[in-house]
């Protein structure tokens, strides 16, 4: 392949240098930094159809296909000034785990359309996710300012569902709970909800309180109040029920559970206070090790252990709240920890994943289930029968953990000691359900998961009989 075949002399000279770098290497073998090159003219690539195009040639050369087609994509959208085309480059990096890629290009969606308001949507979830609230709340204001009501109609639609949301994060993730092949979905944001709009909803069976985090749904608990006072169809996740799902509330709500074991927890203010921080965590019954994290958090965001006293009296808070809790080692005899989740439907405990992994931190994704098929099997003896790998005194606390929640839908994350009692990480209605689309390895779990969809949607069914 020729360089010189890879970019025009009109396009950018940044850009155009690494992409005739780019050329070069190719042509000597060298692939590797021949791809180096590539990102690098990407990363200055701005708006610029031509250099797209020479883009996709360069990382077909170099064997990147699904570069190569983002890049004729992107090649495409800027030719034709489509920001809903940009905007859909940038959620399937998004639904693929990849939100710094899937921010370039809702920004690239924004700067064609800067009213388009499902990209200023997007981009202000991953914004509040890593690190920049304040820059969320200002996509955030942009869209929901204009509009605030979405209707997602059902495909052939068995029933209508109000779902009240929060703008930012601590909602339900509903889009398999509430697939819109047969559900009509119409999403009301509510911190921006105004009195008049009840009057004007379209028709509907039931309402889902999707708002699952006790720490965001004061910001829109009058609206949703002042509207439930108004509202005759049923009800599901109430919201004096999440209420009591906050972490500090939790070891207080599942207190006298046989079997079960909650850490303490209490919330601190990150602001100047006249007691040293050790004194009012011991005050709470807390002491190293312990894990912190900030309020409103999720996914292990900012979460960090702190494991001796000194290493807590060199602790510096930012100026916001946090919540600290007791860490308990968990690790099993093999040198693993296990992370297991529960979901409840109507109060009934479904096995949803098993998660692997030699650090304490565990989350799915991280915990390389793909490599390894003896925790995919293990994983899968979980989902198969619950009450075998858990025990039976196991699964009689899980029963009473989901009573004592009062939800229609929640879940709970938590491992086993080593000697058979639970261990409660986190129970509350943020939990995420969802079939496995991308990775072939781990599609035995959606006949699972799929029992979990199917419960939720039969409850659905209950529920809007009763309005009818």
């Amino acid at each position: 392949m020729q360089a010189a075949t890879l970019v025009q002399r009109d396009t950018p000279d940044s850009a155009r240098d690494w992409l005739l770098s780019a050329g070069g290497l190719l042509d000597r073998g060298d692939a590797d930094n021949a791809r180096t090159a590539l990102r690098r003219a990407a990363a200055l690539a701005g708006d610029d159809a031509p250099l797209y195009r020479a883009l996709a040639l360069g990382y077909r050369a170099a064997g990147m296909a699904d570069d190569a087609n983002t890049a004729e994509m992107a090649a495409l959208a800027f030719e034709q000034r489509s920001a809903l085309m940009l905007y859909n480059i940038g959620t399937s990096f998004l639904m693929t785990q990849r939100p710094t890629q899937a921010v370039q290009w809702y920004r690239a969606a924004l700067r064609i359309d800067a009213d388009l308001v499902a990209a200023h949507q997007n981009l202000a979830s991953i914004l509040e996710l890593h690190g920049s609230p304040e820059e969320a709340r200002l996509h955030r204001d942009h869209a929901y300012g204009r509009q605030n009501v979405f209707i997602d109609s059902a495909a052939a639609p068995k029933r209508t569902v109000l779902v009240l949301c929060a703008a930012a994060t601590g909602n339900v993730p509903f889009d398999f709970l509430l697939p819109r092949t047969v559900n009509t979905r119409i999403r009301w944001v509510m911190e921006y909800a105004s009195e008049d709009q009840i009057d004007r909803l379209p028709a509907f069976d039931l309402v889902f309180n999707a708002i699952g985090d006790q720490d965001v749904s004061a910001r829109s608990a009058d609206a949703v109040r002042r509207f439930l006072q108004r509202c005759n169809k049923p009800l599901l996740n109430r919201p004096e029920s999440i209420a009591r799902t906050s972490r500090e509330q939790i070891p207080a709500l599942l207190a006298d559970i046989d079997h079960l074991v909650v850490p303490p927890a209490m919330r601190l203010s990150g602001a100047a206070n006249r007691l040293p921080l050790a004194d009012r965590l011991r005050d709470g019954g807390i002491f190293p090790p312990l894990l912190m994290r900030p309020v409103g958090s999720h996914g292990g965001v900012g979460l960090q252990m702190i494991e001796s006293a000194a290493a807590l009296a060199a602790l510096k808070l930012e100026a916001h709240d946090y919540y600290a809790c007791d860490y308990r080692h968990y690790c099993s005899a093999d040198g693993y920890f296990r992370k297991y989740r529960v979901i409840f439907i109507d109060g009934e405990p479904y096995p949803y994943h098993l998660a692997i992994s030699r650090h304490w931190l565990v989350h799915y994704l991280s915990a390389e289930m793909l490599p390894h098929a003896w925790k995919r099997a293990e994983e899968q003896r979980f989902l198969d029968d619950p009450a075998t790998v858990l025990g039976p005194a196991a699964m009689q606390a899980l029963r009473a953990i989901g009573q004592r929640m009062n939800l229609d839908f929640c879940g709970i994350d938590f491992s086993l000691l080593e000697d058979g009692r639970i261990l409660l990480f986190e129970a509350n209605a943020t939990m995420l359900v969802h079939l496995e689309q991308f990775h072939a390895a781990l599609q035995f779990r959606n006949p699972y998961v799929q029992r979990i969809l199917d419960a939720f949607d039969r409850m659905l069914d209950r529920r809007a009989e009763v309005s009818r």
